[in-house]
């Protein structure tokens, strides 16, 4: 029996049926490819999924179709290329996010924030060296190109990686390496890592709610552990993460009129 995802917001296709097609020529997506393991039905109902599911996302970031493919350079693999052990993954040098046939669902909201905190790195920075994030430049430079988007996007990193002093380390990210350091792993806290579970919390807690998009930020073991944003952080991360994309929103809607 196919699984079920809860969800709650607007009906993006009245209805009506979708392919991968549809989902390459609404968002312009640089390619989408499917696994050859995947069947025809799982294709069409994986098609509605992702459909819904990016529009849900551009609706909460009150963005537009080019933000969600970034104007066109991301690509979408379903079914293929995957990693043992690993449902879903944003790989810098063929700027494509994949997720596994049957295990990637809820991690289309952290993937595409890798994505897009790929894409960012060199609007926010000068000369970024190839594959790296803007999260981990942020934490080492201080040349941000001066604009008022870009100060915003700042405020994103500090509220996450930051103390309220902006003199030490986060609560969410002195979990994270309490966690690394059990787990003998330098994953956790990675600035890139602990950017994306924010934004998976950021999206989670918006009233549109899409469980094939985002999912476990608030009762899963990762958020027990404290590897999501919780109490005051959290809502300080939310609040700027609303500034940040709703201003890009007005800025993308206004250059597309």
């Amino acid at each position: 029996m196919a699984r079920q995802f809860y969800r709650k917001g607007p009906d993006h296709r009245a209805g009506a049926p979708v392919t991968f097609l549809d989902v390459r020529r609404r968002f312009e997506f640089r390619s989408v490819e499917i696994g050859r393991w995947v069947t025809e039905p799982e294709k069409q109902r994986s098609a509605a999924l992702f459909y819904d599911a990016l529009c849900d996302l551009m609706s909460i970031l009150r963005g537009t179709e080019p933000l969600i493919a970034l104007r066109g350079t991301l690509a979408l693999q379903y079914g293929i290329g995957g990693r043992p052990g690993v449902s879903a993954h944003y790989t810098p040098a063929t700027r494509s996010f994949a997720l596994a046939k049957n295990a990637g669902p809820g991690s289309i909201a952290h993937e595409w924030f890798h994505a897009f905190d790929h894409y960012i790195s060199t609007k926010l920075f000068r000369q970024v060296p190839p594959g790296q994030f803007a999260s981990g430049q942020w934490l080492t430079r201080r040349d941000a190109i001066p604009h008022p988007l870009n100060q915003r996007l700042e405020a994103c990193f500090k509220a996450i990686l930051l103390d309220t002093s902006g003199d030490h380390p986060s609560d969410l990210f002195r979990q994270s390496a309490k966690a690394d350091q059990a787990a003998g792993v330098h994953y956790y806290s990675q600035p890139e890592e602990l950017c994306a579970r924010a934004f998976e919390a950021f999206v989670q807690d918006a009233p549109l709610k899409n469980a094939f998009l985002v999912q476990g930020t608030k009762e899963s073991e990762e958020a027990r552990l404290g590897l999501y944003p919780q109490g005051a952080q959290r809502e300080s991360i939310n609040q700027a993460f609303l500034a940040y994309f709703h201003t890009l929103g007005r800025v993308l809607q206004r250059t597309q009129a």
